[in-house]
């Protein structure tokens, strides 16, 4: 099968990781080679717009699975593909090392590639009746305390139903793909990144009967703040955007109409990854 002909090539390059300098450079190079244009995105924070240019058909990420996590928020309301790049060990993520970049261009190159579509929520901050904030994550959304003190109150509906009233350190709502970050650390089940769920994970809840749960990606959970905190609240997404919560605030969290679409690497499938970073084979291997 030759190499199908595909449009511009973004380049998304973690700055912070020097790796990532010549490795971009080589990557462009090797583009070029094949008659393909490519812009080099290069980037320090988790913050800065990425530039988008026209007819870009593919964005190769080099990071690890934060960068990746950048990308997806960037990126998903274009249905472009990621080919995410690990310039480590490979993450959870990032199932591609970076002695596989040429491989893994290759195959997307001649079309025998395959796209795993990944679930992505959609939070928004209602505010008395304005909606004061609303963003997108790939891996999850957290309630959490911002000072001293650590347990705070909510109130948690899944659809039209009270849920319940928790008091806790916090609340998670995971994706699949974040169902192996800091949902599993706080006791949350792994989902494969193929399914359509969420999973709520109640951060060392006060009562032992709390556990996390799993439902239906269709659902919408709304999480009501209270009065009489005693404690600022924050509201994180992928652990790279913040948002200052008040008493009174109501946060609704569904699935995005879009998905992040990333490039499965030829290699490895999840439950080797799975296999391999949890040390599930009994080898030295996480």
């Amino acid at each position: 099968m030759g190499e199908a002909r595909i449009g511009h090539v973004l380049i998304v390059a973690n700055w912070r990781k020097i790796e990532s300098h010549h490795l971009s450079a080589t990557i462009a190079a090797y583009l070029a080679d094949r008659g393909i244009e490519s812009t080099i995105f290069k980037t320090r924070t988790a913050s800065e717009q990425i530039t988008i240019p026209a007819n870009t058909a593919l964005v190769i990420c080099l990071g690890g699975d934060g960068t990746v996590l950048y990308c997806a928020r960037y990126l998903h309301a274009y249905g472009i593909p990621i080919l995410a790049i690990n310039l480590g060990t490979f993450g959870f993520v990032t199932e591609i090392s970076v002695d596989e970049w040429q491989e893994a261009v290759d195959l997307f190159l001649s079309g025998a590639h395959t796209i795993s579509r990944r679930l992505m929520v959609r939070v928004a901050v209602i505010r008395g009746q304005s909606k004061v904030y609303s963003a997108h994550a790939l891996n999850e959304m957290v309630v959490s305390s911002s000072g001293i003190s650590k347990v705070i109150s909510m109130a948690v509906k899944i659809g039209d139903t009270d849920a319940g009233f928790f008091r806790s350190d916090g609340m998670i709502i995971a994706t699949p793909t974040g169902s192996t970050g800091y949902s599993l650390a706080a006791g949350g089940p792994i989902l494969d990144v193929d399914l359509s769920s969420l999973v709520i994970t109640p951060i060392c809840p006060f009562t032992l009967s709390n556990r996390p749960l799993v439902i239906s990606g269709e659902a919408k959970i709304t999480i009501t703040i209270p009065p009489g905190q005693r404690t600022g609240l924050m509201l994180s997404l992928d652990g790279q955007q913040n948002f200052a919560l008040a008493e009174g605030d109501r946060i609704e969290v569904e699935k995005s109409q879009s998905k992040a679409l990333l490039v499965v690497s030829q290699r490895r499938n999840f439950i080797e990854v799975l296999r391999d970073k949890l040390n599930w084979s009994g080898g030295m291997h996480a």
